[in-house]
């Protein structure tokens, strides 16, 4: 495959919130977004608002979380779902088996409609924690205000992927002989088993050699090259925050970090792999939001819409001071029970993906 260093920058499909809205999106704008051609990504603009106070806000979370003790950190973490609920940092093996020290990570069963219906679906399900335990939450005193900015913005991400999901649905059912009607809208808007993941990036530990190459000589450094498992990823942008000049505060003392207008690095970001073999660096612009396709959603669509292998690239050592990338994704996926194809149900498939992972 083609290395970030020799990657072009594209634009991602775009798509007005409005257009959705009113089923008027067109099936080649889709295709070009989703297709066997694509990038497996559509960026979502002219979004409420309210969108662009709490995505500066729950990114600035991030950073404040990872700036925690050990000890307040280890309160947080679940150990029981298997670290996919809570704060979760250095459980996840990625490729040759490594385990990830390089980004730190926040998991919340975001549904709505989850707390009330985690106890019977637990019941239902002994063997998957990961999406049936309870979520696990920082105080007020430690975090003012985390839990009703996370739950905020991880529904309006959940709502817009109802309506991508409706216009996918579209798509498919002239496309697919056999589709169900409506099913990814119908997935999507009933799931209790989506999950959000917030993401802190750690600064690139300084080192003397390298500085002008990259962070470890890999590629994929802050996150190994990997397909989402779920139907549609929704992704804010990236919050890069210079933690050396605006060191992140808890408690009282709480405040959203200064944003850097772009990456130091410019070679860091999210890259992916296309169908064609060339590497693509994609940015999603900060006032919208991003959808990526996932493998359930490509066995679903029986192949017309394809999941893409994708990694982020940290920012080189000793470039722009002690930067951290902060981001969230929610990963809007079947519930346990949905059939993702003739064979399998959602729990079966997921299954196989997280015990490869952990």
């Amino acid at each position: 495959m083609a290395s970030a260093n020799a990657a072009v920058n594209q634009n991602a499909v775009a798509v007005g919130l409005e257009d959705l809205k009113t089923d008027n999106v067109d099936f080649g704008l889709l295709e070009q977004a989703f297709g066997p051609e694509s990038l497996g990504i559509i960026v979502v603009k002219d979004l409420p608002e309210k969108f662009h106070g709490l995505r500066h806000k729950l990114l600035s979370y991030s950073s404040a979380l990872a700036s925690l003790s050990p000890e307040q950190l280890e309160r947080l973490e679940s150990p029981a779902s298997k670290w996919l609920v809570g704060w979760s940092c250095g459980k996840e093996t990625l490729k040759g088996g490594q385990y990830d020290t390089l980004k730190g990570s926040y998991y919340v069963n975001c549904a709505p409609g989850f707390e009330d219906t985690q106890k019977s679906v637990a019941e239902k399900y002994p063997s998957f924690p990961e999406y049936t335990a309870p979520n696990v939450w920082p105080s007020e005193e430690l975090l003012p205000g985390f839990e009703k900015t996370f739950r905020e913005l991880t529904t309006l991400v959940i709502d817009v992927a109802v309506l991508v999901a409706r216009a996918c649905d579209r798509y498919a059912e002239a496309n697919i002989e056999g589709y169900q009607k409506g099913f990814l809208e119908h997935v999507v808007k009933t799931s209790v088993s989506t999950k959000a993941r917030l993401l802190h990036y750690f600064p690139s530990p300084d080192t003397n050699s390298g500085a002008s190459d990259t962070s470890s000589g890999d590629e994929d450094d802050w996150c190994a090259t990997h397909l989402d498992h779920g139907c549609l990823t929704g992704l804010t942008s990236a919050m890069f925050v210079d933690e050396a000049a605006h060191t992140p505060q808890t408690g009282a003392a709480f405040a959203p970090l200064q944003e850097l207008e772009r990456s130091p690095d410019p070679k860091a970001g999210l890259y992916i792999h296309s169908r064609t073999g060339a590497t693509v660096k994609v940015g999603i612009p900060r006032d919208c939001l991003g959808f990526q396709t996932g493998e359930a959603l490509e066995i679903i669509t029986k192949g017309k819409f394809k999941a893409v292998p994708h990694f982020v690239r940290g920012a080189r050592p000793g470039i722009g001071g002690k930067v951290a990338r902060n981001t969230l994704a929610v990963f809007t996926q079947p519930n346990l029970w949905e059939k993702v194809d003739e064979s399998r149900d959602f729990a079966t498939f997921a299954k196989e993906i997280v015990e490869k992972n952990h």
